[in-house]
């Protein structure tokens, strides 16, 4: 007899118990309280344990995990994780119905939720909370990200500890719904909230416009995560922030104590901003992994992600100073690097290296990036040539933190500029690689081009390095000051840096204190200083002292894996931190037990994994219809093997393959005009110039002025067009329009007035010669 089957299914025919997740989201300037309530109902007729592995933000606090049961609450507790493990295969064995939430060991931004003991007809409410903070982007804008996707991570072989076990599906299969509403709200107007996904109009609360709400159109299709950029008006005013203490806290314990949050946004001085380094050794890490030919923005038109990084390193090629070093590793299973060490960067160099870019594929198999890594790291560096590390990724890796760790370990020989690429990259990683090693890091998901982040960081990365970066506080008498965060390594023009301390001692009302940041820039010394009033804010409840929490235990468990010694110790005091605060770590987990009378649940308990959603990936054809095998451990095109597949889950599956394979487009014609140039700066006069500027070889030699280098002609023409046509792009090309108005100034050429005329003419522009640099 057929089994009947309803309800929301499996790929494998399973009921699926998580029937939908809301999310409410508040946000207040830069940090954001998200809730999310994951409504379960087993319509089986056996006891269900329902397993939920799925991605938080990496720098997220998780501060809250409460069960509701008919009309039961039950508010789980955070105890060593061993132990909250014992005690929830004690309830399940005793027939009690239990909860358990943990972070995985080796990545802080996978979390695994067990719903235990979900007797039959019955339903579960699970509320789950953190906070975390907004990342400040280029534009100014604050990213907020609710991963909705959670790609296969690759395990390298030989690595210590189990992975979480995923099950994953394609986007247009999975099984439940996801409702997001956001307030947000600032003492300044909000000006817009922008987003990858479809959202319902932005709605003010008030006429000054500093309060607003805005929801995600119904319908997600969880093909992306969820990605809100929250634009303030006059952004990134200086704050700090000071947080009453927890009045059933001890006084003196970090909980007991205020806590404040300082957020400062340094100005650097114009005649600093103005120039850029011309020395420096830049090294670029590219993921060459078989996800890398995953389209870029998930349309059938779009191009891969390994395409974009061509194009990418292009533009940075060109961009670079006369007189750096530089040189190109990629990884997959193996790496390879264009040259044996880093070498000086000239014509030749770049011809070189961007004949073996455009040979590059995503080819390389699994994603290992600790053994480039630690190659780059086992070069020694070149003398007054500060080594700037640039690393691309679609970040699918489970060994996060033996990775940070390592950058961490030599962040005093370098600066680290990372750059997830797609839906499903690594928070914990991507973020990971930039704080430990002093650079920026960057997200390119939805609709966004490679080219301009990635440019805004070479920028940053051009900028003089800050050093000698000292935190001092000025307090009333009586109250002393106990730093939460780690030492700040990394200053850039424009971008947040976050100051947490404890206060402790008592103060009036009125008081007030002040923090200065000092640092050395290009050899003068700077400061900013902010004062601030000792009066606690009302309306944050715990939020600061959660994410203060959160910043500590992340400093103590980097610790506890790099030490030699008491190691115990360490983990004892993270354990503490983490009970004391009510936030996760990787030693604890959030356990809930149902310990009300009633009957025990009888019968076997059955094991159902829910699924989370996992991008396609392009990769030989046999790989990709693996690649969402459920319900065991998803083998991407990344891992190093394979899992059967229902043969109607593969016949769909061919079908999502077909409708996503990625058309290429025609080559940008900026692309074309940058490939030309020379690593001096200038463009030599030739057909392949004329045709990009539209014109035939004849018109461009007729119109050049008599007695003008044919160099500098084709120069100028250059940077006309580049004003004229591509304007909206300028992010993408201004470095290497400063290397040609550079150069053009040292040639010191006669007629340059009559060639920027007769140019315009030409290309029938009118732009003016000092626009040019020239």
């Amino acid at each position: 007899m057929m089994e009947s089957c309803c309800g929301l299914l499996t790929a494998q025919k399973e009921p699926v118990p998580l029937k939908s997740i809301e999310v409410e989201l508040e946000v207040r300037d830069h940090v954001a309280t998200v809730v999310s309530t994951l409504n379960y109902e087993n319509k089986e007729d056996k006891p269900v344990e329902a397993v939920f592995v799925f991605p938080l933000p990496g720098d997220a606090a998780v501060c809250h995990f409460s069960a509701k049961l008919g009309q039961t609450q039950i508010v789980a507790e955070v105890k060593e994780k061993q132990k909250a493990r014992e005690e929830y295969d004690d309830a399940l064995s005793s027939g009690q119905q239990a909860f358990l939430l943990e972070e995985s060991q080796q990545s802080p931004d996978i979390f695994s939720l067990s719903v235990g003991s979900l007797p039959p007809g019955e339903s579960a409410s699970i509320r789950l909370e953190y906070v975390t903070e907004l990342a400040v982007q280029a534009d100014d804008g604050l990213r907020f990200s609710l991963p909705a996707v959670l790609n296969p991570r690759y395990q390298p072989q030989g690595s210590e500890g189990s992975s979480v076990q995923v099950t994953s599906v394609p986007a247009s299969l999975v099984p439940y719904s996801l409702s997001l509403s956001a307030r947000v709200s600032s003492a300044r107007p909000v000006s817009k909230v922008e987003s990858s996904c479809s959202l319902d109009p932005l709605q003010y609360l008030n006429t000054d416009q500093t309060q607003a709400t805005i929801k995600l159109s119904a319908g997600h299709k969880f093909d992306r995560d969820v990605e809100l950029l929250i634009y303030y008006k006059d952004a990134h005013q200086p704050t700090a922030v000071v947080e009453a203490g927890q009045a059933s806290a001890k006084q003196g314990s970090l909980m007991g104590d205020p806590v404040v949050m300082v957020s400062l946004y340094p100005e650097f001085p114009q005649s600093v901003m103005s120039t850029v380094a011309s020395c420096g050794e830049f090294v670029f890490l590219l993921d060459r992994s078989g996800s890398m030919e995953c389209s870029l923005n998930n349309s059938k038109q779009g191009e891969t992600r390994i395409s974009s990084a061509r194009d990418t390193l292009l533009l940075l090629l060109k961009s670079l100073p006369m007189g750096c070093y530089f040189n190109i590793y990629s990884f997959g299973s193996s790496f390879e690097h264009i040259f044996p060490k880093s070498v000086e960067y000239s014509q030749q160099t770049m011809e070189e290296a961007l004949k073996k870019v455009e040979e590059m594929d995503a080819n390389l198999g699994g994603t290992e990036i600790l053994m480039p890594l630690r190659h780059i790291y086992s070069q020694p560096c070149i003398p007054n040539q500060p080594r700037q590390l640039f690393v691309f990724t679609d970040g699918e890796v489970w060994n996060t933190k033996e990775i940070t760790d390592l950058v961490k370990r030599n962040s005093g020989s370098h600066r680290c500029f990372s750059f997830g690429i797609g839906e499903g990259a690594s928070s914990a990683l991507i973020n990971g690689l930039a704080k430990e090693g002093g650079g920026h890091a960057q997200f390119i998901t939805g609709t966004d081009r490679m080219q301009p982040k990635v440019m805004q960081s070479l920028r940053f990365a051009l900028q003089p390095a800050v050093v000698d970066v000292s935190v001092t506080w000025d307090l009333p008498k009586g109250v002393s000051v106990t730093a939460l965060s780690p030492p700040i390594t990394a200053v850039f023009q424009g971008q947040r840096s976050l100051i947490y301390a404890q206060l402790t001692g008592q103060s009036s009302e009125a008081a007030e204190g002040s923090v200065t940041v000092k640092y050395s820039l290009a050899g003068h010394p700077s400061q900013n200083q902010l004062n601030f009033s000792l009066k606690p804010a009302e309306d944050t409840g715990l939020t600061v002292h959660r994410l203060a929490a959160r910043t500590l235990i992340r400093s103590l468990e980097v610790e506890e894996r790099e030490g030699e010694e008491e190691k115990d110790g360490v983990k004892k005091k993270v354990v503490e931190l983490s009970v004391q605060s009510g936030v996760s770590s990787s030693f604890t987990a959030f356990i809930a037990v149902n310990k009300t009378d009633g009957e025990a649940i009888q019968g076997p308990l059955q094991r159902r994994n829910i699924p989370t959603v996992s991008m396609f990936s392009a990769a030989p054809r046999v790989a990709r219809c693996a690649a969402f095998a459920p319900p065991v451990m998803m083998m991407c095109c990344d891992s190093l093997a394979l899992c059967d597949t229902s043969a109607v889950f593969a016949a769909e599956l061919e079908d999502t393959i077909e409708d996503t394979m990625p058309n290429q487009p025609p080559r940008d014609p900026l692309l074309q005009l940058v490939s030309l140039q020379k690593a001096s700066g200038c463009w030599q006069l030739d057909p392949d110039l004329a045709e990009v500027l539209g014109k035939t070889s004849e018109e461009v030699e007729k119109s050049k002025p008599a007695l003008v280098n044919n160099e500098v002609w084709a120069t100028i023409l250059a940077l006309i067009w580049l004003h004229g046509f591509k304007m909206d792009a300028k992010e993408e090309w201004e470095l290497l329009a400063m290397k040609a108005a550079s150069w053009l100034r040292a040639q010191n050429a006669p007629g340059v007035t009559e060639c920027v005329e007769a140019g315009n003419a030409l290309l029938g522009f009118s732009v003016e010669k000092n626009v040019l640099g020239l």
